[in-house]
């Protein structure tokens, strides 16, 4: 009896040594999906000032998302958002005054979100790139333009800052 359980967890023993000895089988890759708001890396940041600064110069167009069909201010983000980061942003201003996270001005950094304001209301947006300037699609008949926040018009208007 003592010999035949012996040979019994020998048995076992090796059938479990065999298993170990086999090749591991890798999981299954993650489906690569959006990520969601507040969740940007640095480098993720960077991307979106590099591509948001690329597209100065495409014409403004109302309801406009594309290079090809010209921006609208939300478009721009949403485009910029979605090509250089895959971070889906609202499409409207109004809907990007509560996206992320609220940032003090001297927090800022590239890839964060200006969204000006009036009484409350969102009213227009641009994307944050570094030494007090943002990349926006301000009006029709203009073009997506580098701006500084400290200029003129801009340092009149109530501006809340986001990070996505």
């Amino acid at each position: 009896m003592m010999r035949s359980l012996c040979g019994l967890l020998l048995s076992c023993f090796l059938v479990v040594l065999a298993g170990c000895s086999s090749a591991p089988v890798a999981p299954p890759a993650p489906a690569v999906a959006p990520q969601p708001a507040g969740r940007l890396s640095v480098e993720q940041a960077n991307d979106v000032t590099v591509m948001a600064i690329g597209l100065v110069g495409t014409p403004y167009r109302f309801g406009g998302n594309t290079p090809e069909s010209g921006f609208d201010c939300s478009g721009l983000i949403a485009y910029v958002y979605q090509k250089s980061a895959a971070v889906l942003s609202p499409r409207t201003t109004a809907g990007l005054i509560d996206w992320g996270a609220r940032i003090a001005p001297q927090n800022l950094r590239t890839g964060d979100l200006a969204v000006f304001t009036q009484n409350g209301r969102a009213t227009h947006a641009g994307i944050y790139v570094g030494e007090g300037r943002f990349v926006h699609a301000p009006s029709t008949g203009g073009t997506v333009r580098l701006d500084s926040l400290q200029s003129g018009y801009w340092a009149k208007q109530p501006v809340s800052f986001r990070r996505p």
